[in-house]
């Protein structure tokens, strides 16, 4: 198993990132938050890691702290959780909010992130209640400002009309674009609406 792994930044995106460790390249899925803590491409990154094996894939999970990836865990550890969406969870709102919601049996905040429906939701809140305490979200500050902002802004892009994946994907490029987009709602809601006319 692949617990850790650091090396030269050779390309990253808000959902992946590639890092080569004694000549080989290693392409890890990665969240949000995640991406926000690496460093410019060509410098030295350290992610912790987990490795998903199936039949016909072997593929990588990187995280920028050992509390986003037990949070990781968790998740798909729900049936229903696979691992992108656990990645697509993560992306979309905070350790702490998240944490909240499920030990408050808040069901119905969680089918708000993507990929969680009513069902699946509910069956988080009531397997994973007593376990999500666990996590030390004090060691993986991810800005919980910023997860606000996101949060506002993809609610007002969804009001305004738009498929909930398309808003996201949108905010996710509006992101990549610099880091200024993000300084509150209204900036991020207009960088994300010039990726969605262009995307």
């Amino acid at each position: 198993m692949i617990e850790y792994l650091s090396g030269e930044l050779i390309d990253k995106n808000p959902t992946k990132a590639v890092i080569s460790a004694s000549g080989v390249g290693y392409g890890l899925f990665i969240s949000l938050a995640t991406y926000e803590r690496l460093p410019e491409i060509g410098g030295k990154a350290s992610l912790h890691t987990y490795l998903v094996v199936r039949e016909d894939a072997l593929t990588l999970f990187g995280f920028s702290t050992v509390a986003e990836r037990d949070l990781f865990l968790l998740l798909t550890s729900v049936n229903g959780v696979g691992p992108k969406i656990a990645i697509g969870i993560l992306s979309s709102t905070g350790i702490d909010v998240l944490k909240e919601n499920i030990s408050r049996g808040n069901a119905a905040a969680l089918t708000r992130l993507p990929g969680i429906g009513k069902k699946i939701a509910e069956r988080v809140t009531l397997e994973l209640r007593e376990k999500i305490g666990s996590i030390d979200s004090g060691a993986a500050a991810f800005g919980h400002q910023k997860m606000e902002v996101r949060e506002e802004a993809l609610a007002a892009l969804v009001a305004l009309g738009y498929n909930r994946s398309v808003a996201e994907r949108a905010i996710r490029s509006a992101l990549a674009s610099g880091a200024e987009v993000e300084e509150n709602v209204e900036t991020l809601i207009k960088a994300a609406l010039r990726q969605a006319v262009t995307g």
